[in-house]
């Protein structure tokens, strides 16, 4: 069973799934998800990057209710997600993949780096609504130089979704919890 600190951190991204947050995940709330990562100026209707995170986020709702609902009831609620979340270790390739797309999806000018301000728009699309990242991006970028290269996201990227260790700098990648 996920920790209690795994529990504290994935708290705000289950908020942030739950589109209509009525305290369970459906595919509704996925679609929205999609919707709102569209609004990204490289994941616009119609390119193949957007084809990309609608595949990409529906395969991971098709995950969730697969190994997630329990009841039956085509939800899944915070315990349901965190059983999900045991499996993780064992879905690396999996997990990898989703950091590279959502790499893809978050560097707005193509440069083959996430900036400061690349970082904050991804904690802002996936949370739908501004968020104050102040003082996060540099627990990330650990060589300094002011910017995440693609494996050190994916690095990160996995940390926060597997990692049970606090002081793991991929669990600050989608911004402030309490811990």
């Amino acid at each position: 069973m996920a920790s209690a600190f795994q529990e504290s951190k994935l708290k705000g991204m289950f908020a942030a799934f739950d589109a209509d947050g009525d305290g369970c995940l459906r595919e509704e709330d996925f679609r929205a998800l999609v919707s709102r990562w569209s609004r990204l100026e490289r994941v616009g209707p119609g390119t193949e990057l957007r084809a990309r995170v609608e595949t990409l986020l529906m395969d991971w709702w098709a995950t969730l209710l697969e190994a997630g609902d329990a009841q039956g009831d085509g939800t899944v609620d915070m315990g349901e997600l965190l059983s999900v979340v045991d499996r993780l270790p064992a879905m690396t390739a999996h997990v990898t993949a989703t950091a590279d797309t959502v790499f893809d999806a978050v560097d707005a000018d193509g440069d083959g780096w996430i900036s400061p301000e690349e970082h904050r728009r991804l904690v802002e699309t996936w949370n739908g609504r501004p968020v104050d990242t102040t003082g996060v991006f540099p627990l990330l970028d650990l060589n300094g130089d002011g910017r995440l290269s693609r494996d050190e996201f994916a690095q990160l990227w996995r940390q926060f979704w597997i990692s049970d260790d606090p002081r793991e700098p991929g669990n600050w990648l989608c911004g402030h919890f309490v811990h």
